[in-house]
């Protein structure tokens, strides 16, 4: 067996909370919301525990979102039952707004938590600027949480999906991505993705670069991430880890045929609530 390479980077001192989307916001499970053994705000508290302080000041990003301000309501309501009050909301526009941000709530905040819609725009307007620079050594410093759901999970790695569904995912060469936030290096989250059948778009990402680990997270489930790479599963769904290590053959090559895709000697992981694993480092860091 290969020994693993040591990662010389700095293990954070900050949490990821890794949301597939769907989390439990209070309400009673039923048949068209939630899966039946969701359980009220459970993935919402263990963000909460995490954090472990009493009324913590979280923020709340909506700037992936089209509805921001309903978006917010719905957040600020959810931790309102779970007893914490100082919810603050953080939105951007465009990209021109968070470069004139002086980025004071960043220093103000014990965790952030970015909610759903485009990633897209959460990249496109936070890539390169000195919040993400300010966010990502308060993660890593100062033990920063950092919360994120749907679109606000699946930017927090890299790379990062963007573009393929369900209709063209088989298509070699159809998945488009990008350059995520990078909280995670090597990894690429994918969100609703037993709901909306999502691991053949993972494969391909995974094909094009078996370096990266998949992991394919379930509506109201979450990966809580430690040290940079000790994760837990929670929440009432599964979690799927795709490893492309040991591929074989693949005619990724093959892109702009419309062809079908195929893929040799896949590994696939099926976890659920209480699972522990580690995120592999195959990848030697450096500056």
């Amino acid at each position: 067996m290969q020994e693993q390479p040591v990662n010389e980077c700095p293990a954070p001192n900050g949490i990821l909370v890794i949301v597939g989307g769907k989390e439990n916001k209070g309400e009673k499970p039923t048949k068209e919301i939630q899966k039946k053994n969701s359980e009220p705000l459970e993935i919402l508290n263990s963000f909460l525990e995490v954090i472990g302080k009493e009324n913590p000041a979280i923020g709340v990003v909506t700037t992936a979102s089209s509805q921001p301000a309903e978006m917010f309501e719905d957040y600020q309501k959810a931790f309102a039952l779970a007893n914490v009050e100082n919810v603050r909301h953080i939105h951007h526009e465009n990209r021109d707004e968070v470069l004139n941000d002086d980025n004071s709530w960043i220093r103000e905040l014990d965790a952030v938590f970015f909610s759903g819609g485009n990633q897209l725009k959460l990249t496109s307007f936070y890539g390169g600027t000195n919040a993400l620079l300010n966010l990502k050594q308060r993660y890593i410093n100062d033990g920063l949480v950092i919360g994120g759901t749907s679109a606000g999970a699946m930017a927090m790695s890299t790379p990062m999906i963007y573009a393929g569904n369900q209709q063209v995912q088989q298509i070699t060469g159809e998945i488009k991505v990008t350059t995520g936030l990078e909280f995670l290096k090597d990894v690429c989250v994918d969100t609703h993705f037993v709901d909306r059948g999502r691991v053949v778009r993972m494969a391909q990402v995974i094909a094009t670069n078996p370096t990266c680990i998949g992991i394919g997270i379930e509506e109201d489930t979450a990966i809580i991430v430690r040290n940079g790479i000790e994760a837990e599963v929670a929440g009432s769904g599964i979690v799927i880890m795709i490893e492309g290590h040991n591929i074989r053959e693949s005619n990724v090559l093959d892109f702009g045929l419309k062809g079908a895709i195929s893929i040799r000697n896949l590994s696939t992981h099926l976890l659920s609530k209480g699972d522990k694993f580690i995120i592999p480092q195959n990848n030697p860091p450096h500056i």
